[in-house]
């Protein structure tokens, strides 16, 4: 028999038991469906980070009090940090701004504040309002959809203006334009003078669409100085994407002359870089990315053991069948072809229902959670994994039917 005729044996196979087929699958089809499910997540998750939190394309940099991977142990590490690392202020970013050669912005941004915002009788609670220098906008590329982002003056005078988030504006101005309204911040009148492009999903901090930005002269006057909850901390953008490392040691030169630091002393404060922030991942994330691959990987085990049996029961099933194609010609190859064909046309078929259960899925994650990613790669290497457990699976029936005397398979039941 010719490869398209074994094939079309073994479709006819399949398809003369579809429940016990179906349920054969069934193994086969969750473990593909998981595996590109967390594949799809984890590569989605990478690239979110790269893009959204390490802000990459940028080449950004940001100066912290605490060392947020090391300070935060236990409370002995952050009480040591606490004494040893004093605030962020801001003389010390008018300090830098004014020395850094080879940082082209050089921003600054407080803790959010959570408070009240009100607009006629629509009062939204909980809303983070951020306090940011306005050069922030070009450090991280800020989308306007309305209007503008408020500027240098507007800073210098502590001017209520504020930038607000979609979710905000679509909540208080649900059927006008909200850029020239007045909106109330912990009772104080702010006038809108831009509203952000949708964000979206921001892991690890207040989701951007539902909060306010004000200039941070305005946040001082309006909530206080950055102290404690409301700490500050400094981000900046190389010139270059060649002089990028250049720019971070010329930062932690110049705050350790402000802070008269000796050589022998480390630094009391931290600068956090994109290599920082991967190499964290890879530290907090890489063990669970494996861990979550394997367990589902688990299922394709058990379906390959599954579709082994069912193979050993159709082997015992068409022993007559078996005899009766040895009878007219057919070799120990053309039997043992046909099986493991079979077997491999299972396994493809849950694979390829995996796949597409596994884009729905991504889908839907896309939609509510963070964007995933299903690769061609993931999509070829399920393909060929659950090929390849069909093989396994299959060879040892196909080999136990190719073996069978025709003689006594003839006289079978």
């Amino acid at each position: 028999m010719n490869l398209y005729e074994t094939l079309k044996v073994a479709l006819g196979a399949v398809w003369a038991h579809k429940l016990r087929s179906f349920l054969t699958l069934l193994g086969m089809i969750i473990g593909v469906t998981a595996v590109v499910v967390i594949v799809a997540m984890i590569q989605g998750f990478n690239a979110y980070v790269d893009e959204k939190i390490a802000n990459i394309g940028s080449k950004s940099y940001s100066i912290f009090r605490f060392d947020f991977f090391n300070d935060f142990k236990d409370t002995d590490t952050l009480a040591a940090a606490q004494r040893r690392k004093p605030e962020l202020t801001l003389d010390e970013y008018e300090y830098l701004r004014a020395r850094l050669q080879l940082t082209e912005h050089l921003g600054a941004r407080v803790a959010p504040t959570s408070t009240q915002v009100k607009r006629g009788g629509e009062t939204l609670e909980g809303i983070p309002v951020w306090g940011v220098t306005p050069n922030m906008v070009e450090i991280e590329k800020t989308d306007i959809a309305e209007g503008r982002y408020f500027s240098e003056m507007e800073n210098e005078v502590a001017a209520r203006v504020a930038f607000i988030g979609a979710d905000v504006a679509a909540k208080l101005f649900p059927y006008e334009s909200a850029v020239g309204q007045e909106i109330y911040i912990r009772g104080v009148p702010f006038r809108v003078v831009g509203v952000q492009a949708r964000f979206g999903f921001t892991f690890g901090r207040p989701p951007v669409d539902t909060s306010i930005t004000i200039p941070i002269r305005t946040y001082i006057r309006t909530f206080g100085p950055p102290v404690r909850n409301r700490w500050l901390s400094f981000t900046g953008k190389a010139v270059s994407d060649e002089l990028f490392n250049d720019a971070v040691e010329e930062a932690r030169a110049a705050l350790r002359l402000r802070r008269g630091l000796r050589a022998d002393e480390e630094d009391n404060f931290t600068i956090i870089t994109p290599e920082i922030i991967m190499s964290a991942r890879d530290r907090i994330f890489g063990p669970i990315f494996i861990v979550a691959i394997a367990v589902p990987s688990i299922a394709l085990v058990v379906g390959g053991i599954v579709i082994m049996n069912i193979m050993l029961v159709s082997v015992t099933e068409r022993t007559k069948e078996i005899g009766i194609r040895k009878a007219v010609g057919a070799r120990r190859s053309d039997i043992l072809k046909q099986f493991l064909v079979e077997a491999v046309t299972l396994s493809a078929i849950g694979g390829a229902i995996g796949v597409f259960l596994a884009w729905l899925l991504g889908q839907v994650v896309s939609l509510y959670f963070f964007q995933t990613r299903l690769s061609l790669l993931a999509v070829a290497l399920a393909i060929a994994v659950s090929g390849g457990v069909g093989i396994a699976a299959g060879i040892f029936p196909a080999w136990r039917a190719a073996r069978l005397d025709p003689i006594e398979s003839l006289r079978a039941d």
